[in-house]
């Protein structure tokens, strides 16, 4: 029986380090290839915190500028991945308390439109959806992070864990609270099953 093959990496080219020094060095068009590497990601992870596409995008870019603009400051190199997403985090985490103390509502894109429903499922559909987003933003910032970016986005703890700056079992415990919040206020609610859906309406 042949053996499997090795899936290909997802990351291809100079690693992180290898780019910056480059970029440091004057070689400033070299920044491209972290655009180009961690733009989805990057947008992924500010969907699953601000819960908006278009402002996810809008986080995603700034987060680019402000990376390049302080590049300097990334003192370990080795580790620019966990410090370009803390830069997200911030900016998204502004974002929210912005919006908050506007008192401006936080929105999501619209849904995706599917033939096979009728006008009374779409309804049911979009009103689910609204309840979840409710769900979704009253919790507290770090729970909601951790919940869809592990439950969603399916990054490992281990690899949260670097990303956020927390230990495993912080995690683990942001998620288990924020599953617990979720279901009292959702319960006998079938509106989780559209989780999914919606964070996926969009790229990435």
């Amino acid at each position: 029986m042949a053996s499997p093959v090795e899936p290909p990496p997802i990351e291809s080219g100079p690693d992180d380090a290898a780019v910056i020094a480059r970029v440091l060095c004057g070689e400033i068009q070299c920044f491209s290839q972290i655009v180009e590497r961690y733009q989805a990601p990057l947008y992924r992870h500010a969907v699953s915190i601000v819960l908006d596409h278009d402002v996810a995008a809008d986080m995603a870019q700034d987060a680019f500028v402000r990376a390049y603009m302080n590049l300097g400051t990334c003192r370990d190199h080795t580790r620019f991945r966990a410090w370009l997403f803390q830069t997200l985090r911030n900016r998204c985490f502004d974002y929210l308390k912005e919006a908050r103390r506007k008192n401006v509502p936080i929105e999501t894109a619209a849904p995706m439109a599917d033939g096979a429903e009728g006008p009374y499922a779409r309804v049911e559909r979009r009103r689910l959806r609204e309840e979840l987003r409710v769900a979704l933003m009253a919790l507290p910032d770090a729970q909601r992070e951790a919940f869809l970016m592990h439950h969603i986005e399916g990054v490992p703890y281990e690899a949260m864990a670097e990303l956020l700056d927390a230990s495993v079992s912080a995690l683990k415990m942001r998620v288990l609270r924020a599953r617990e919040s979720l279901g009292a206020r959702l319960r006998d609610r079938e509106v989780t099953q559209t989780l999914p859906v919606r964070l996926s309406a969009r790229g990435g």
